[in-house]
């Protein structure tokens, strides 16, 4: 089944994102080689402003999961949550319905 894993980051997430960001990426690329991910990507704290500069607000991530539980067991290995970015998170069934595949 998909989530949506809607993340909220901490103020001034940004410093803390760029220490690991290559190895969250690296994480999600490889989920995305398996075929388990829809969508990802983060939300812009300055809509228009390159992130590396304005920062992030947070980031939605729509995966294949077995249940809520393994999405959070997931997320809880990412490299941005050791490293403190999230300031919370949810994890929703999502039910994908357009565009169809």
């Amino acid at each position: 089944m998909l989530y949506a894993i809607w993340i909220e980051d901490v103020p001034d997430s940004l410093e803390r994102r760029l220490r690991v960001r290559e190895a969250h990426l690296n994480r999600l690329r490889g989920f995305v080689a398996e075929g388990k991910v829809k969508m990802a990507g983060p939300f812009p704290k300055v809509p228009g402003v390159e992130l590396t500069k304005g920062g992030f607000a947070g980031g939605l991530i729509v995966a294949e999961f077995d249940s809520a539980d393994e999405a959070e067991q997931w997320l809880k290995e990412d490299p941005y949550y050791a490293e403190g970015v999230f300031k919370q998170y949810w994890i929703q069934p999502y039910i994908k319905v357009l565009p169809a595949d």
